[in-house]
């Protein structure tokens, strides 16, 4: 089956990029070797690489003369380059006045990703929230904000909720602590829908939540959020963004993924199981209902 085009040019891109990379590793090239015929700086080839820029159509050519690339591999690199040469407009381009570069690169990998894993210790994951919850933490974090900046931003988040429940939807992993329950975002009744919120969502067969219990401890704080992505394909990117004081620090380098997989399953292992944690969310609603 041939491999899918992403409807994102920017991920279109990064996968042509993941290909030469591997083909220019698999013949022992440097960057430098490949400059040399391509006529340009190495600069230009590790941006190539990377998706940050595009290819002209004639670096695209003589790419496929360096690597003898077949024509059925090469069929799909030129739909990959074509592609990643659109300029095709996406649901948050209309967001640009409140959307940080960093925030729309999430987006992206959001977008197209196969799964995702998201580690978040005093706060619901954002796929996951009700609106009154986005509201309450949006407004926080982004108090110097105007009221329609902060409308925008929530319908940002709600947007983004849409690929959980698409046809082929996102699959969903994610670890919370405790802590995450028991925090009154947005006050107790806010907190409390927001719960059985989770409860819903949890149903679904691609959501995958569970709880590390205070009784955890340290395992539960060992590290800051993070949320991974997958994609389908041997040459498809993954990526990471983990948060930071003065923002998201974006991770692509093997070992940096290596490690934050690791951490996930780790984090995953510590925590409760799905029946429990269900069991706790119903016990922390509960102790809201009756305060």
């Amino acid at each position: 089956m041939a491999a899918t085009i992403p409807s994102s040019p920017a991920t279109a891109r990064k996968q042509f990029g993941a290909d030469i990379r591997r083909r220019r590793d698999d013949r022992d090239l440097t960057a430098a070797d490949v400059a040399v015929p391509l006529g340009c700086s190495v600069s230009k080839v590790t941006r190539i690489e990377t998706g940050q820029r595009s290819a002209t159509a004639e670096d695209f050519n003589i790419l496929m003369e360096i690597f003898e690339v077949p024509d059925q591999e090469r069929s799909h690199l030129e739909a990959l380059f074509k592609r990643g040469r659109k300029r095709t407009s996406m649901w948050w381009d209309s967001y640009a006045d409140v959307l940080s570069s960093r925030y729309v690169e999430f987006i992206r990998y959001e977008h197209e990703a196969v799964s995702v894993f998201d580690y978040q210790i005093v706060y619901v994951p954002s796929l996951l929230q009700t609106e009154d919850y986005a509201r309450a933490v949006t407004a926080v974090g982004f108090a110097a904000l105007g009221p329609d900046q902060i409308d925008s931003l929530v319908e940002v988040k709600m947007r983004r909720q849409h690929r959980i429940h698409e046809d082929e939807p996102l699959r969903f992993r994610g670890v919370i602590t405790q802590a995450a329950l028991e925090f009154h975002v947005g006050g107790p009744a806010v907190q409390a829908s927001q719960l059985g919120h989770l409860r819903t969502m949890m149903s679904l067969p691609n959501v995958d939540l569970r709880v590390i219990p205070f009784s955890k401890g340290e395992e539960g704080t060992l590290t800051g959020a993070f949320s991974t992505f997958t994609n389908e394909g041997p040459d498809a990117p993954e990526a990471a963004f983990a948060e930071h004081v003065t923002g998201s620090v974006f991770v692509d380098d093997a070992l940096g993924l290596r490690r934050l997989h690791r951490l996930s399953n780790y984090l995953a292992e510590a925590a409760l199981s799905v029946d429990e944690s269900l069991e706790l969310i119903e016990q922390t609603e509960r102790k809201l209902a009756s305060e």
